[in-house]
């Protein structure tokens, strides 16, 4: 089996010191992966982004950080478009302070394009031009769109590898609370499924797109549409099961980064590293 890191979306629900110092407290309760949240804005210093990447350094700790919300690369709207590559540019730069190994992205909406052929192609002309904004020092972060939970949202596993294919310096992040959700419970059902998905990713994208796969988890509730709550591990009446995505990861043989997006972070993700280490 390949290596998997586990780490929460955001600053533990459980420590109550500086966000730089998170690292340090994650090595503690056994986790080695963490996703900075910028999905406000980036608001982080660059000295406090750089003592947090350095702390993250020496506790092996591997961070990635998620990009404002309010990004719509679709947009037809250009005033809307242009502030969506701004606002990608800010975090990659901040992304690169830290020592952030990819910065994911909602890539936006189908809604105000004639097809979702042409929201894919704004979304493309976007990442691109995210890449011709961003100051040549940043090296180190890759773009990751997000596959999205909702039919609303640009971002099947289909277009998220397309994007990837068009665009420099890009990995997918494959949430497979969202895929469940936005097909209302008719993916991730099964190993073969997921063991399907991880190698459309390869085959399309190359090792290098599952080594790692960065993944978001939690289980979720959805209705017509898609995704609506994120929920914790421990709630049997939603899906998917981590047990499921766990074996898939095994068979396949790949490096993985799972973030918990559950309600209980960190907790879910210690759960879920102990489920699948001591399958």
């Amino acid at each position: 089996m390949g290596r998997l890191r586990y780490g929460p979306a955001g600053k533990p629900i459980t420590y109550k010191g500086p966000m730089e110092l998170v690292p340090g407290y994650l090595r503690e309760i056994g986790l080695d992966a963490f996703e900075y949240e910028a999905v406000r804005g980036v608001r982080i210093s660059e000295e406090k982004a750089r003592e947090l990447g350095s702390n993250a350094e020496s506790n092996d700790v591997l961070v990635s950080m998620h990009a404002p919300y309010y990004v719509n690369l679709s947009s037809p709207d250009r005033s809307v478009w242009e502030k969506s590559v701004k606002r990608i540019v800010e975090a990659l730069i901040a992304a690169e302070w830290m020592g952030a190994y990819v910065v994911v992205v909602h890539t936006g909406y189908y809604k105000g394009n004639k097809s979702r052929r042409e929201a894919l192609k704004r979304a493309v002309e976007g990442y691109l031009k995210v890449w011709e904004e961003a100051p040549s020092w940043v090296r180190r972060p890759e773009l990751s769109p997000e596959l999205m939970g909702k039919t609303s949202q640009l971002g099947d596993l289909e277009e998220v590898v397309a994007i990837c294919q068009q665009v420099d310096r890009c990995r997918p992040t494959i949430d497979w609370a969202h895929l469940h959700a936005r097909f209302e419970g008719r993916a991730v059902r099964s190993v073969d499924e997921i063991l399907e998905a991880i190698e459309f990713i390869e085959k399309n994208l190359g090792r290098e797109a599952v080594s790692p796969l960065h993944t978001h988890f939690s289980k979720i509730e959805y209705g017509r549409g898609g995704e609506r709550m994120h929920h914790t591990l421990s709630e049997e009446k939603y899906g998917p099961e981590w047990s499921i995505v766990c074996k898939a990861y095994r068979e396949a043989g790949i490096d993985g980064v799972i973030i918990s997006e559950s309600p209980i972070l960190e907790k879910d993700a210690i759960f879920m590293k102990k489920e699948c280490h001591e399958r």
